[in-house]
């Protein structure tokens, strides 16, 4: 059973991935380009935050 839910949180992570590339395509490519602009320590500081947040939440659902 824990394998069937870690391969269906891989799976929606693929789909939240590919969709605004997918339905929005023009903002996703200026996106992009904003984001390589970002110094080093801005993108790591976006990514604890996004790590911090997905553990709230799993911690609220457990």
């Amino acid at each position: 059973m824990l394998d069937n839910v870690l391969i269906s949180a891989i799976a929606l992570v693929f789909i939240f991935e590919g969709l605004m590339p997918f339905v929005f395509p023009h903002f996703w490519q200026k996106m992009m380009l904003e984001a390589v602009k970002l110094t080093e320590k801005k993108i790591r500081l976006m990514g604890f935050f996004s790590l911090l947040i997905g553990m709230v939440i799993l911690f609220l659902l457990a």
